[in-house]
């Protein structure tokens, strides 16, 4: 990514690099093109906790479905920085005077961009929502935390000489979403850049979603430089051109279409929930969930952890190590079937367990709360059941004072009227019991809703799969 020489740049708009163009660090970019880095930043990208974001893939297991995916949260890093600088450079060309924007800001917006992952646990969001909650009794850690106590711990070990103020401005930045009602401060519009608390709308967002789309090969009509060259500062707050609407919409509805077609793929839920198991077996004999709490452990894990069960001879991980062959042989946990949530269930929902499904099985089934897996998927638009644009300030032109939400009825009729699903997929863990376990899924559905729920009946083909002579003793199922 990065070149091993100094260049020379061209007069840059953003003041607080041009004394030290000289000192740039060229990178090439596939999504952003030329990015250019200060010295600043080069002490903290220069080390192996950040160099660490390299083994760490930016969408998990996606890979397994879509192949292109293998981008890191190295890049993806170098992305929202580039983008945060854009955003603080745009809005300070414009309202710098009258907001009192000054160096220190900028510094601290680009450095919460550049660090905002460096918290991050392997396989994206399944190690925090998915692994940790298992063994840590329902953990409410966050990689947002784990990047603030990194940035401390990159700062002591490498002498990284740095205004305390500078740093914890940023590291404020990366928590600020957090928080469902985040605190108000001074100038609050610059802790909604990266990372926005307040409605969703930020340049980690707009990072992912062009980066992920054309990494899976899926078109992308959003267009952030859009957004950020009109976006404009109202009473402490950004807002946005009120006929850019359809773009911020766009945006939201991009975000969602990633979560059901990648991030939450049938088949990519498979490998994570093997995943986590593998990892739950194996967390008594390795220092995976442990290294949470102190960083100079945290940092050395990564995606690699999977390889290092995989080579290891202890016979303690040998359960472990069976699972990871069965991915590697596409010998996956069986996707069932699902159903979404009906509309009127949604705000009273409860997540089915495997226990739901046992207890709806036919007699003679002998399924065992082990043998099935649930998985419970919310995809939004950022706020749940309501129109994420009702949190979003729009202002009719720059001559304009005034700022207002756009309300459901003004919008377009051709666009949605709900904003959340939750799917519910099962999954058997042996190909032979697919047809019982779909059978319980469907007694469930008839018993909770008075009818099926699913589109359509698990076909025939699936429930057929038997156990087999196949090298790991189970029919090869194609997943691509």
């Amino acid at each position: 990514m990065t070149t091993d020489s100094t260049v020379a740049v061209p007069v840059s708009s953003n003041d607080s690099v041009s004394s030290e163009r000289k000192f740039l660090k060229h990178i090439r970019d596939n999504v952003h093109g030329n990015i250019f880095l200060e010295p600043i930043f080069l002490k903290f990208v220069d080390t192996e906790q950040f160099q660490r974001l390299r083994d760490l893939k930016q969408l998990g297991l996606s890979h397994m479905v879509y192949p292109g995916a293998v981008h890191s949260r190295f890049e993806h890093s170098l992305g929202v920085y580039w983008l945060a600088g854009k955003a603080i450079d745009i809005i300070k060309k414009y309202q710098g005077p009258e907001l009192g924007i000054e160096k220190f800001d900028v510094l601290a917006v680009k450095l919460a961009g550049l660090l905002h992952d460096v918290g991050h646990g392997p396989f994206s969001h399944t190690f925090e929502r998915g692994f940790l909650p298992l063994v840590l009794n329902g953990s409410t850690w966050s990689h947002e935390e784990m990047s603030e106590k990194m940035i401390d711990y990159i700062v002591d070990r490498h002498n990284i000489d740095l205004d305390p103020q500078l740093l914890k401005k940023a590291k404020e930045m990366i928590t600020s979403s957090s928080y469902h009602s985040p605190p108000q401060r001074e100038n609050q519009f610059l802790y909604d850049i990266v990372a926005n608390g307040r409605n969703g709308i930020d340049v980690d967002k707009f990072d992912y979603i062009v980066r992920d789309s054309r990494a899976c090969g899926l078109g992308c009509n959003f267009q952030p430089e859009r957004l950020m060259e009109t976006m404009q500062v109202m009473d402490d707050e950004i807002c946005y051109r009120a006929n850019d609407y359809l773009t911020i919409q766009k945006l939201f509805a991009t975000r969602a279409d990633l979560h059901r077609t990648v991030y939450t793929h049938a088949k990519v839920k498979a490998v994570e929930l093997m995943v986590i198991d593998a990892l739950v077996k194996a967390s008594p004999y390795l220092p995976i969930a442990s290294s949470i709490h102190k960083p100079s452990d945290f940092w050395k894990l990564d995606d690699s952890i999977l390889k290092t069960i995989e080579s290891s001879s202890q016979q303690e991980l040998k359960e472990s190590r069976d699972l990871i062959l069965r991915i590697h042989r596409r010998n996956l946990y069986q996707f069932c079937n699902e159903f979404s949530v009906p509309k009127e269930r949604l705000e009273n929902f409860k997540s089915i367990t495997p226990q739901d499904i046992v207890c709806s099985q036919t007699n003679g089934s002998n399924l065992k709360e082990d043998d099935v897996v649930v998985s419970n998927v919310k995809i939004d638009l950022t706020r749940g059941t309501k129109n994420p644009l009702e949190r979003i300030k729009f202002f009719k032109d720059y001559e304009s004072n005034e700022k207002f939400p756009i309300r459901n009825e003004q919008i377009s009729h051709l666009l949605p009227a709900f904003y959340e699903d939750i799917i519910v997929r099962v999954y058997s863990k042996k190909p032979e019991l697919v047809e019982a376990v779909s059978k319980a899924f469907e007694n469930y559905q008839l018993k909770t809703f008075g009818r099926n729920a699913q589109v359509h009946e698990t076909p025939e083909k699936k429930k057929r799969l038997k156990y087999s002579t196949y090298p790991t003793g189970f029919e090869h199922v194609d997943i691509y």
